[in-house]
């Protein structure tokens, strides 16, 4: 006879709280709430220092289906073998957990994956550092929130008679609940609190969750009071939703639904950016003076107009609006004229009336600008008295919609540039701000590979026929302008001669010196195909070796040492 006996197993028939099917349906209900809400939220998170292109969602999206295709397969094979229900729960206290510690620690990790990656690989580094991340930060948990489904699908069926009717409710539960995570986040939370603080409401609903069951089942586990300890920390110290935590003293900072938004200032100038790693979105001159940036650049478009200094203001329409500095410049130098914003983030817009000084008299719409020509161009389209002009044309149309690392590939194509046209006045002109030129290789064969700004150009020159283009100076970008009508260029020279003002005088010639007609090729992108994400990265890994090959050179020769002491 044994001298020990043996443990009874648990069973759910031991938890009484299981026997309540709407508390199992609820489990389903939250867990896929959850994994939504953090698949969201990790957009949100990795946008500020990898972007929200197809590509990163796509990784975001790809690993959290593999998290949860091996957290289904784990689920069920333990369950069969150790049906108690301690178990299950136990896991969602952990994915609670590290879900809340994501605020705490994630923005941290993205920066030491990102920092050690940089040194170890030449290309495709935003595809393998987001990889990585989300690797790291959201397989785990995500993996664990996998393992609910079939251990329900355990406690719930009764018999094979209802089998069917209790899977199909179980699903019915979790796709609710997944439909509840998705909308919620993205327009409630977010919006309101922060990415952080959304985190830290959906790892609160499962620690509840999860205590509920314990305390029900009268079961008392060490796990629970220390996993409360760890959330009630996780509140205090992860509610910060700064991206750019290294960074002090910024004059704003903010989430809006499409963006993580920052502005900083100096004596000099104010600044706009929307993400954390990769350029600056607006500038502002305190001393009302040119910016030395693509702006000045793009103030050449009025000059090329026919109706420059002619019976009438121009009009013009800016894609892209962000803070307004195009707009601002544009009457600084010219006076008065016609100007009429588009920016699909509202919030945007608001920082612009705050703390760069866009007019109020110059209207914004709240739109995608694709969208909003479409407006214009609609049958329905009511002029209220504040958007649009007469015959819903332009002289000057600005397209600055092109951030540094994420191009929309619906304003990048041939139909797109087809509606700007349509909506150019005769001697219209369109300019077009192409941030990602890149730089030279040492390989000229590279140098040859056609870069997105080659695509871009070759879209344009199908549709308008004549296209120049110019550098700018000390930056990646390049401003294009096209126009229906032959003989810009001479139009510019003309215009620009009567120009009083010697410091805007000055930055024609300089820009005029730049302009190079551009030779067409056959890189077309359309709506049914724009590879505008994986040419953009082309260009960012060139950027990004541009920028290492200092520091690279650094540990070369002086090690991690030389290394630590050079930053």
């Amino acid at each position: 006879m044994s001298s020990t006996k043996e443990k009874k197993a648990v069973t759910a028939a031991d938890r009484p709280i299981l026997k309540n099917k709407i508390y199992l349906y609820l489990t389903e209900f939250f867990a896929g709430m959850s994994v939504m809400a953090v698949e969201l939220g990790a957009s949100r998170l990795l946008a500020p220092y990898f972007s929200s292109s197809q590509i990163v969602w796509t990784i975001i999206i790809g690993t959290i289906m593999i998290a949860m295709a091996l957290g289904n397969i784990y689920g069920g094979r333990k369950v069969d073998k150790n049906p108690n229900p301690d178990r299950l729960y136990g896991r969602i206290i952990f994915a609670a957990i590290w879900i809340a510690l994501i605020p705490v620690l994630g923005k941290y990790i993205i920066l030491g994956i990102s920092g050690l990656l940089v040194f170890a690989i030449d290309t495709n580094f935003l595809v393998i550092a987001a990889f990585a991340a989300c690797m790291v930060i959201f397989v785990f948990p995500l993996f664990l929130l996998g393992t609910v489904t079939p251990s329900l699908v355990k406690y719930t069926m009764d018999s094979l008679d209802d089998s069917g009717k209790v899977v199909g409710m179980l699903n019915a539960s979790n796709t609710i609940g997944s439909i509840i995570g998705t909308f919620v986040p993205t327009f409630i939370s977010i919006p309101a609190v922060g990415t952080s603080v959304t985190f830290l409401i959906f790892a609160g609903i499962l620690l509840v969750l999860a205590i509920v069951y314990f305390v029900a089942s009268k079961t008392f586990v060490k796990k629970v009071p220390v996993a409360m300890v760890i959330f009630v920390l996780c509140c205090i110290f992860g509610h910060n939703g700064s991206f750019a935590f290294w960074q002090k003293h910024l004059t704003a900072e903010d989430e809006s639904v499409y963006n993580y938004l920052q502005v900083r200032e100096n004596d000099r100038e104010i600044i706009l950016s929307t993400n954390v790693l990769f350029g600056v979105q607006s500038v502002y001159r305190k001393e009302k003076e040119l910016t030395g940036m693509y702006y000045d650049y793009a103030m050449a478009a009025p000059y090329m107009t026919g109706i420059y200094q002619k019976d009438r203001p121009l009009d013009v329409l800016i894609l892209g609006m962000g803070t307004g500095t195009y707009a601002t410049q544009c009457r600084r130098y010219f006076g008065e004229m016609y100007i009429e914003g588009v920016e699909i983030d509202q919030k945007i817009t608001d920082l612009a009336h705050t703390y760069f000084e866009l007019p109020e008299d110059v209207p914004v719409a709240t739109y995608d600008g694709r969208a909003y020509l479409a407006a214009l161009s609609s049958d329905h389209w009511k002029k209220d008295g504040e958007f649009g002009t007469a015959d819903g044309k332009y002289d000057v149309i600005m397209v600055d919609a092109y951030q540094d690392i994420t191009i929309p590939f619906q304003m990048s194509t041939t139909e797109f540039f087809s509606m700007v046209r349509d909506h150019l006045r005769e001697d219209g002109v369109m300019v077009v701000n192409m941030n990602m030129r890149g730089t030279d290789s040492d390989d000229p064969e590279k140098n040859k590979e056609a870069k997105i700004t080659d695509y871009l150009a070759d879209t344009i020159a199908s549709v308008f026929p004549e296209v120049v283009t110019v550098d700018v100076t000390g930056s990646t970008n390049r401003e294009l302008f096209a126009s229906m009508k032959p003989g810009m260029l001479d139009r510019f020279t003309q215009n620009t001669a009567l120009e009083k003002d010697e410091e805007l005088a000055g930055m024609m010639k300089t820009v005029n010196s730049g302009f190079v007609k551009y030779n067409a090729g056959d890189h077309i992108m359309t709506d049914d195909k724009a590879p505008v994400e994986l040419l953009g990265m082309q260009v960012i890994d060139e950027m990004i070796r541009e920028e290492v090959k200092y520091y690279k050179r650094i540990y070369e020769e002086e090690g991690l040492e030389g290394l630590l002491n050079s930053l």
